[in-house]
């Protein structure tokens, strides 16, 4: 028999031949792919870009919250990043008094610059393979359990030992290639982040969920913070006597331009990708996850929007919750379309057909039959899963009540959860959204994954509205006064409350019938995934596997590009404040551009101001933010979306149509200047040029 004797350590330290600008690789790694870049145009070296003995590039770029990215541009711990990042900040600072998302907010000193409870940005110290520690005690007779047992005391041990080291650390072990290899990250977190200035929502979020996720982008999508630490420069809570955070490394801003062909570097933290997996997955993505999930969501964006449209106070109640709805809504629209357009699914099924011929005698063998099984058995349950989660648990009368009992529950008080929630929560929205996903819950769902309380409920008051109207008549959870005011004493009237009692009745029923089977199913899934990554590598030696996307830091390297989605049809790689000006129409929120902008249009000598541009940098949710930088190391401009058409990159990258775009820098110096009449901020920056 036939066996495969290569190591996992030794297939996944080495890169192959990369496929055009797809990759999203470790920056600890990265002198083994310095090669390919400094051909490419790259002019600096790997240490440049990432080292533990000196300050280098990775040291100017943070995690910023839990799913973005930033840069620092100053020694002073300025720091930029996307307004879709920081909206839903910008938004607490709103009202209608000051409408922050509306007009815009300026600091013109550091006296005004807003704290941000519950903010924080992470700089990453180092990473480190740590697969022989944390496998050390395994022994392959043991079984996955055990395997997992081993693991996660190994991984504490380790990451204890690395919290150690140093304040305010924060370390995680992650497992890369579906668990063939063990990486230790170390952060040091920063918990003091204030709000410096956003552009007025007309320019960072120009062009709405229209324009989202689209090419020619017109988007001035940024906005700045700073970082403050104590006297020492060490993480701190937020403190009127903290001073700002002195930075091991800033960013020089080049405002040279760009223009086709030029090398572009991003350095941030993708979050999720699965690129490797097999073609069953795909299928199930492309024609029912996202189309789905789509469907579900358009509903809640048009009731949301129609009372948005109406008061400005719902606009400013529901424009973060709105936006986090839209985006990844639109971007399963894009993924179906270029998962269709590339025949994705079939390209992965002839792989596996290759696959499948080569594993013959191989420990490999049956692989892929084996994966096909199991996704079958599980993604009816996954799609149950999904669809408890788009519809029940988008209610949010439901998720406070579960909120104030589990509060409640642990001896605290909910007068400010009940302050939060209500700041934000408008009635007649929440119950029409009620109306339509317990509907589409009923009609679209299998029988066998009703809950019978489901069932009970819609046969005792005949249709969904009559529900709707009884429950929110009779809970005490859309009652600010009465919620703030609970104890303990009143657990027990609130366990019969109809909304926690909805809430806890299809909890319930997740936890004990659909959850158990999709974390039993998923768990063989990833088991069969990790020989399935191993036996790919082995099945193409000299292809070159980066690790799938996990909100860890990465380097992704390409051009400035256009592209062509369509036959007939080519997109220039920049575009200008002239598109603006096009698009600028007052009768439409997204498009009703600040009368400034048409003022300095107006004036002449700006038609060609450069506001955005593409490139063919492989990027992902979590990239938003990201500094894109040149072949001199200085930045040019911040990742804020790919286009449409590339969306499905996160499972199959098309070097032909994927492109991340990103806010051209000068932009955002134009829009501070112009715009924000802030422009002493300059003065801390520095400047390649």
């Amino acid at each position: 028999m036939k066996r495969i004797v290569l190591s996992v350590l030794a297939i996944v330290s080495s890169f192959g031949i990369a496929v055009a600008d797809e990759g999203m690789w470790l920056p600890a790694l990265i002198s083994q792919r310095i090669g390919d870049m400094r051909a490419k145009g790259f002019k600096l070296s790997a240490e440049d870009v990432y080292s533990v003995n000196q300050a280098s590039l990775k040291d100017a770029v943070v995690l910023f919250g839990g799913g973005c990215t930033g840069e620092i541009v100053s020694d002073e711990g300025l720091l930029l990043t996307n307004h879709h990042c920081g909206y839903s900040f910008i938004q607490r600072h709103s009202s209608v008094e000051h409408d922050y998302l509306k007009d815009g907010f300026w600091a013109m000193d550091r006296g005004q610059e807003l704290p941000n409870w519950g903010l924080t940005v992470s700089f990453l110290q180092r990473m480190e393979d740590v697969t022989d520690r944390v496998l050390d005690g395994f022994v392959p007779s043991m079984d996955e359990k055990q395997r997992d047992s081993v693991i996660r005391v190994n991984s504490g041990e380790i990451t204890r030992a690395a919290m150690e080291e140093g304040k305010g650390l924060r370390a995680s072990v992650e497992a890369l290639y579906y668990g063939n290899q063990y990486f230790l990250f170390v952060y040091k977190v920063y918990r003091d982040v204030r709000l410096v200035g956003a552009p007025p929502s007309s320019i960072g979020k120009f062009g709405g969920d229209t324009d989202n996720w689209m090419w020619p982008r017109h988007t001035g999508d940024f906005s700045i913070f700073r970082i403050y630490a104590d006297k020492d420069n060490e993480p701190a809570d937020y403190s009127e006597d903290n001073v700002p955070f002195r930075p091991r490394r800033s960013f020089k801003i080049s405002r040279a331009g760009v223009k086709e062909g030029d090398f572009t570097f991003v350095y941030g933290c993708p979050g999720s990708t699965k690129e490797y997996v097999m073609s069953e997955e795909v299928r199930y993505t492309a024609e029912i996850s996202d189309p789905e999930k789509i469907e579900l969501r358009t509903k809640r964006l048009d009731i949301q929007k129609k009372y948005m449209n109406s008061s400005q106070a719902v606009r400013i109640q529901y424009s973060s919750k709105n936006a986090s709805v839209s985006n990844a809504w639109k971007k399963w629209q894009g993924e179906v379309k270029g998962l269709r357009k590339t025949k994705t699914t079939a390209a992965k099924q002839e792989f596996e057909r290759r696959f499948g011929k080569w594993a013959e005698g191989t420990e490999y063998e049956g692989l892929v039959d084996k994966l096909g099984e199991l996704y079958s058995e599980r993604n009816p349950y996954f799609r149950a899963s999904e669809y408890y989660s788009e519809t029940v648990r988008a209610i949010e009368i439901l998720s406070f009540a579960s909120n104030v009992v589990s509060t409640i529950d642990r001896g605290r008080s909910v007068e400010g959860l009940a302050e939060s929630f209500f700041k934000d929560y408008y009635q007649p929205i929440d119950e029409e959204i009620f109306v339509a996903m317990i509907e589409a819950f009923d009609q679209k769902m299998e029988d066998r994954f009703k809950p019978g309380y489901l069932k009970g409920k819609l046969s005792e008051y005949g249709s969904v509205k009559a529900w709707k109207d009884d429950l929110y008549k009779k809970t005490v959870f859309t009652d600010k006064a009465r919620v703030a005011a609970l104890t303990k004493d009143d657990l027990e009237a609130l366990y019969k409350d109809p909304a926690y009692e909805l809430h806890n009745a299809f909890m319930t029923w997740y936890a004990g019938e659909i959850r158990p089977v999709v974390d039993n199913l998923n768990a063989k899934i990833r088991l069969a995934n990790r020989d399935y990554m191993r036996g790919q590598m082995a099945f193409e030696p000299d292809k070159a596997f980066y690790p799938d996307a996990n909100l860890t830091l990465r380097v992704a390297y390409g051009n400035v590009k256009g592209y062509s989605p369509a036959d007939g049809a080519y997109y220039a790689p920049v575009s200008t404040l002239k598109g603006i000006i096009e698009k600028d129409n007052p009768e439409i929120f997204d498009y009703n551009i600040p009368q400034v902008l048409r003022d300095i249009y107006a004036g002449g000598g700006y038609e060609d101001q450069p506001v955005c541009f593409i490139a063919t940098n492989h990027t992902s949710g979590g990239n938003s933010g990201s500094p894109v930088i040149n072949a001199d190391g200085n930045l040019i401009g911040i990742n804020f979306d790919r286009v449409w058409e590339g969306t499905m990159s996160d499972i199959a990258f098309d070097p032909e149509v994927c492109r991340n775009i990103s806010l051209d820098i000068r932009y955002l110096l134009f829009v501070v200047d112009k715009v924000g009449h802030a422009s002493y901020l300059f003065d801390e920056m520095n400047f390649a040029d």
